[in-house]
């Protein structure tokens, strides 16, 4: 299972990124990106926090 980012639904508020700094970040256009090396981490609890907090539930769990 993979974090996944649907950057049509994303509207940039950065709640994932503030719930987890060290999964997600935001690209130049202010869409939610998973942090490399950390797209395959959605068992951490971390990432579970930054899922939950996107307001328009573009952060998703994906299977490979």
């Amino acid at each position: 299972m993979r974090i996944a980012i649907d950057r049509d639904r994303c509207i940039g508020s950065a709640q994932c990124v503030l719930a987890a700094p060290g999964i997600f970040t935001q690209d130049d256009e202010a869409i939610g990106e998973v942090l490399p090396g950390r797209e395959h981490d959605a068992d951490d609890p971390a990432a579970v926090e930054g899922i939950e907090a996107c307001p328009v539930g573009a952060v998703a769990i994906a299977e490979d």
